[in-house]
């Protein structure tokens, strides 16, 4: 019996945009990149709510999940995640609801507790700050989604009774706990912070609690990935992912940029080890480097479920990256392995 049968493979989609593109191209480029995801077999596709970051068009989360779910028939789709802390958790419910509603049985909804932007953005958003006001506000939320009771006077509408699935996300052992203390799935951001990965999903697994939501653990890890034909085309192509990083620490804008034959010159030592120690669950090769890289990470975690990551410059390269890794889960997954 192979010990990673079972297993499940998804994308996280942030509708990247390119140096020289624009976003209704991203747009295009997500829907194009969702409907190709059902038909190799991925399970969810997930956009991720950002504000204020110019190369990353999925700000508007519930409209760009519409258009995904409405331009495709069987994949899931929902966030990963919708940043609580901005909204009112009713705002949420109803547009989750009507997401549902609209898609039955195939709407997630993944929230977490960053302001998902900087200082200037928050501050816009009316990002609230109090570690106390997260476990309220999934409390509300939860109960919004359930169906209503008797006498309830505020209702979510459309929104009560869907019990969308809602997950929470995070990249520290604090989300890590909350999950496991209210029985929901865990889904850890070690696609850009992979520092803390393993001690949070050993507190979720020690500390988690059956509920109504879920009667097991359920663990799900970010992982960011470059598959080409071979490990060195692999290589330059995850340049842009390296450049993209660089940027990213730089506060510069994260338009994709293209790929370069080396970094050397582009950053400084501290640079680099930054951006590394952002990539440090990395799979970046060809098929064979990509199957070792994610059968260990899959070994290591033992997690339910990878949420792979592939922003590249060449919309077609992008697609084979992800149809490789297709080939390499189910490969890995395959119950005769």
């Amino acid at each position: 019996m192979n010990a990673f049968s079972g297993r499940r493979f998804s994308i996280l989609d942030l509708a990247p945009v390119r140096v020289g593109g624009t976003i209704a191209e991203a747009f295009r480029n997500t829907l194009d990149l969702a409907r190709h995801a059902e038909q190799w077999g991925f399970n969810r596709f997930w956009v991720a709510e950002h504000h204020n970051m110019q190369g990353i068009a999925s700000a508007a989360t519930s409209v760009l999940i519409g258009h995904v779910a409405g331009g495709t028939s069987a994949i899931r789709v929902g966030s990963g995640g919708i940043m609580l802390p901005n909204h009112p958790s009713l705002v949420i419910a109803e547009q989750f609801g009507t997401l549902e509603t609209l898609y039955p049985g195939r709407i997630d909804l993944g929230v977490g507790r960053a302001p998902g932007s900087d200082e200037v953005a928050a501050r816009a958003l009316r990002h609230r700050t109090e570690e106390e006001d997260f476990p309220r506000q999934v409390a509300e939320l939860l109960a919004y989604l359930a169906p209503a009771g008797p006498g309830q006077r505020l209702v979510a509408f459309p929104g009560a009774g869907t019990n969308v699935p809602v997950w929470l996300l995070g990249s520290t052992t604090y989300s890590a706990q909350l999950a496991a203390a209210i029985g929901l799935p865990f889904a850890f951001a070690s696609h850009f912070a992979p520092a803390m990965l393993m001690d949070a999903l050993d507190v979720y697994r020690r500390s988690f609690q059956p509920s109504r939501y879920l009667d097991r653990p359920y663990v799900m890890v970010g992982v960011p990935v470059v598959a080409a034909e071979s490990d060195a085309e692999a290589e330059r192509l995850a340049t842009s992912l390296l450049q993209r990083h660089l940027k990213l620490i730089r506060r510069e804008p994260i338009f994709v940029p293209p790929p370069v034959e080396n970094m050397a010159g582009l950053w400084s030592e501290p640079e680099k080890f930054l951006v590394e120690s952002r990539l440090g669950v990395a799979a970046i090769g060809g098929p064979e480097t990509a199957r070792f890289k994610l059968g260990q990470l899959l070994q290591e975690t033992e997690a339910d479920e990878l949420i792979f990551v592939s922003d590249l410059y060449d919309h077609s390269k992008r697609l084979r990256s992800f149809e490789i890794v297709a080939d390499v889960m189910k490969q890995l997954t395959s119950p005769a392995l």
